[in-house]
């Protein structure tokens, strides 16, 4: 069982390396059209390595071949007061040296990675450059194919629960009952307590899958994997929004009462300047913060130290080729160790959040006790 758990591990090591070796070709590729006027030789740029990975696209990069870029083309949503709505394919765009419709895919400058207008001369336009942009990108839809398969396993193990009452689990079903139950037992009934946790059972289980789910897929980094949907600050922004506004609805009369006048405190903490009232407003700003963070920094580090790692090959492979083979092996080595701690990673991140935010649950819901 553990041979065959490590030669898994080695062949997800094997395919990481092979997707990190396609995004390092189309960054060299577009290196090489970049200086092409100029003759100069293409260099590798770790950053730009590391940012093409864990950054969003517009488009899904697949395999590079040679000279040759395989993509997914994601759909183009834009609006300006000048152009309306227009709906097109992100592959109108060749390498951001052309424009279309009057939007162009920048990918230097001040407004790099992002769709511009131009005016009738070609240029930027100086007022209102960047239109309303509700394009699919790869973050979004790689969160599309997280959600969709969610509920396609839960709907499944919802159906058999219902058409097999008292019959043990089997299948799909099997696999996933003991982490559902891990949710239960082991951070919603502790956190939040018997009476209420079911309230809050379904966002909290929700919250753990789809954290975990993703941050399984960012490891795979071949459709429809590879995308750093958790190491993104906007996403996490929003799971700790959900937590935060699930807060503050359901805080009851003693969570909201140890805010605004917080018992056993000195009058003089209180009055003139609140300072007590300023120190625990402050704390309910800050729990959302650091479920932000926290996830987001984690799952970042992980992704940027695997590629970094990888990207020794190529550092000292543009000094002799021969340093290159050589450093290859390290490299290869630890890449693996990171793949190793990363699946773990993504288990104790998705379980760190869920518990953090059913504490925060109960913490806001908690009776008072006389």
């Amino acid at each position: 069982m553990r041979r065959r758990l490590f030669i898994g591990l080695f062949i997800l090591t094997a395919i990481s390396l092979g997707g990190y070796q396609n995004v390092f070709a189309s960054t060299q590729e577009k290196e090489k059209d970049a200086t092409h006027n100029e003759g100069e030789k293409a260099k590798f740029n770790t950053v730009d390595f590391i940012f093409e990975h864990i950054g969003d696209s517009y488009e899904w990069h697949v395999l590079t071949i040679g000279h040759t870029h395989v993509s997914i083309p994601l759909p183009m949503i834009l609006y300006s007061e000048q152009k309306g709505l227009n709906i097109f394919l992100s592959s109108k765009f060749h390498h951001g040296a052309e424009s279309y419709k009057g939007f162009k895919w920048e990918h230097e400058g001040k407004y790099k990675g992002k769709i511009v207008e131009l005016n009738d001369n070609g240029e930027i336009l100086e007022e209102n450059p960047l239109p309303w942009n509700f394009s699919i990108t790869k973050l979004v839809l790689s969160i599309f194919i997280a959600s969709t398969l969610l509920c396609w396993i839960f709907i499944s193990i919802a159906r058999k629960y219902k058409s097999g009452v008292n019959k043990a689990p089997t299948g799909i079903q099997n696999l996933f009952e003991p982490i559902i139950l891990f949710v239960v037992n082991d951070i919603a009934i502790p956190s939040i307590g018997e009476k209420k946790y079911q309230r809050f059972l379904p966002f909290l289980l929700t919250v753990f899958f789809f954290i975990w789910f993703n941050n399984m897929l960012g490891l795979i980094p071949i459709f429809p994997g590879g995308a750093n949907v958790t190491g993104n600050i906007a996403v996490t922004m929003v799971l700790a929004l959900f937590t935060f506004v699930i807060v503050t609805i359901n805080g009851n009369k003693n969570y909201w009462g140890h805010i605004v006048n917080t018992p056993g405190v000195p009058w003089f903490l209180k009055l003139p300047i609140p300072i007590m009232f300023i120190v625990e407003f402050a704390g309910i700003l800050t729990k959302p913060i650091v479920l932000m963070i926290r996830l987001f920094a984690n799952i970042l580090a992980g992704h940027m130290v695997a590629i970094v790692f990888f990207s020794l090959i190529f550092i000292f492979g543009g000094i002799a080729v021969w340093a290159g083979y050589t450093i290859s092996i390290v490299s290869v080595s630890f890449s693996f160790f990171m793949t190793l701690l990363e699946l773990l990673v993504a288990l104790i991140q998705a379980y760190v959040f869920t518990l953090l935010s059913a504490i925060y649950i109960g913490m806001a819901t908690e009776e008072h006790h006389h």
